[in-house]
């Protein structure tokens, strides 16, 4: 039989250690393992395995199902007893899911209709993402605890995260808590190239994203980026050769595939660089659970490169840095056939350049106004400083176009936006919004979204009585919230054609549901 693992309940990570019998030269880039798992149901997962340095490979498990009994075969490239034919057992034994949400409905994947997210077992979802780019390589333990836990708090569901540093000409010591220091993940980056692997820069990873995924904070892994990058010292995301992205892609599957991800396998460019379809690819062919795969384009893209490709879950845009709301780029990209889930990955961090850039409030209404432009996948928020992961206010070496004023990620922490974004999901937390769509017809003007029959959900910019234009799929129960408080303002059931008043005129949501 092998050896038997026992883990309690589904959706649970458990980890295989394999030992090659010998040292394998180039192990991480020329050598592929991988394993069967086969449930007393007939149903069966594949999971690649990672290099885990010296001559240690690793495979991480989580089973979908709530009990039984998988067995799981061992297979690779290299004809080694310690990687190929090795088997065991992982017996799932009943258990109660706990507070975790990912433990209690199972991982994301995206809805039958295409447009939002859900649970495995079909609980609704919305990203509500930050975004922390620099996390992976800058941010230590008790750092990423502190932020964990204030974006948890605050209802951050998902972060933004470049699983490398990219810039080929980023140079600093090895010191997360050194100005201008940075973890190392690729040797050879520098020179265009991901296969130099440094284990011990992922085995700190590791450490940095279960401190995430104990605060259901899911990570939103990008390999190599096409963009900016760190400090613009010139990005490998667009140098890689193809072959070697989706190799790093689908290490990115194997090490990080068995808990909750995301894979942003193109991230701010164009989405055409052929490192992109390479990865999504990969990431599709291991990916067996079927987590989301997509795209995040530069300000000045078309936002539908591989619209067709059976491997791209979501398209995300990116409105700048100027502080301007952009919904219609949003609305374009729901229009785009395929149906792809959609969101503003990138809207204009707070503060960046000036106190007042896109400041306070406005991240409040850039979130509602994209989410009901189509944005259904959901909403991202960003702050100068975080982003980049500056360690205090007279930290040297960043570009001074995207720093805030002052402080550094610590007192970026409570900027005030924050908190209004995180509030979206909050005040949708538990109603049917899979797959809603913008709506025009209902309301004479106001912006919303709806699942007719179940769900309407309507933003008003500046208040205003609300009364509906037609009463077709229009739920009659309703409440008001204030979307800068969550402070459910009033509630009741409604008349046919009643109007919803509104002395304040102040931003509201009103919700309309079963």
């Amino acid at each position: 039989m092998g050896e038997l693992t026992r883990v309690a309940g589904a959706w649970r990570e458990t980890e295989i250690a394999l030992t090659a019998s010998a040292d394998v030269p180039d192990a991480y880039s020329a050598v592929d393992v991988w394993a069967d798992f086969v449930h007393d149901s007939g149903l069966t997962l594949r999971r690649p395995a990672f290099y885990d340095g010296g001559r240690t490979w690793r495979v991480r498990f989580s089973s979908p199902l709530p009990h039984g009994r998988w067995q799981w075969t061992s297979d690779a490239s290299l004809d080694d007893p310690g990687l190929r034919g090795v088997g065991g057992v992982v017996e799932v034994e009943p258990a109660e899911p706990g507070a975790h949400r990912f433990l209690r409905h199972g991982f994301w994947t995206m809805s039958a209709g295409g447009r939002s997210l859900v649970h495995a077992d079909g609980t609704p979802a919305i990203l509500l993402a930050d975004t922390a780019w620099a996390l992976p390589w800058r941010a230590t333990e008790e750092q990423v605890r502190v932020y964990a836990a204030d974006r948890h708090a605050k209802g951050f569901n998902a972060v933004l995260l470049m699983s490398v540093q990219p810039d080929m000409g980023a140079v600093g010591p090895r010191d997360r808590q050194a100005d201008e220091g940075f973890g190392v993940a690729f040797e050879d980056l520098p020179t265009g190239h991901v296969n130099d692997l440094n284990p011990g820069y992922f085995q700190y990873l590791d450490r940095l994203l279960a401190i995430l995924a104990e605060h259901e904070i899911v990570p939103v892994l990008q390999p190599v980026f096409q963009g900016f990058g760190w400090k613009g010292l010139g990005v490998a995301g667009t140098v890689v050769p193809p072959a070697e992205y989706a190799r790093y892609c689908r290490y990115l599957v194997a090490r990080y595939g068995a808990r909750p991800a995301i894979y942003l396998v193109g991230a701010d460019g164009s989405g055409r660089e052929p490192q992109i379809p390479a990865g999504g690819a990969e990431v599709h062919a291991w990916d067996c659970y079927a987590q989301p795969t997509g795209i995040h384009y530069r300000p000045h893209g078309d936002n539908r490169a591989w619209q067709e490709a059976d491997w791209l879950d979501f398209q995300w845009c990116q409105t700048g840095h100027g502080g301007e709301h952009v919904p219609e780029r949003v609305a374009d990209m729901w229009r785009n056939t395929p149906v792809r889930a959609v969101a503003n990955g990138e809207p204009t961090y707070e503060r960046t350049r000036s106190d007042a850039n896109a400041a306070g409030w406005w991240q409040g209404h850039e979130a509602w106004a994209n989410l009901c432009a189509g944005g259904t996948m959901g909403v991202v928020y960003g702050a100068a400083n975080i982003w980049q992961w500056k360690l205090h206010d007279a930290e040297p070496g960043h570009a001074p176009y995207f720093l805030a004023p002052s402080g550094g990620w610590r007192d970026s922490l409570d900027f005030e936006g924050s908190a209004y974004v995180g509030l979206l999901g909050k005040i949708l937390d538990g109603l049917p919004t899979t797959d809603m769509e913008p709506d025009w017809e209902t309301f004479v003007s106001p912006r919303s979204v709806r699942v007719p029959g179940r769900l309407h959900v309507v933003y008003q910019e500046n208040g205003g009585a609300l009364r509906p234009s037609r009463e077709e799929g229009l739920p009659m129960r309703y409440r008001v919230v204030d979307p800068r408080t969550g402070r459910i303002l009033a509630q009741g059931r409604r008349e046919p054609g009643q109007a919803i008043p509104d002395d304040d005129h102040a931003p509201r949501v009103v919700v309309f549901h079963e």
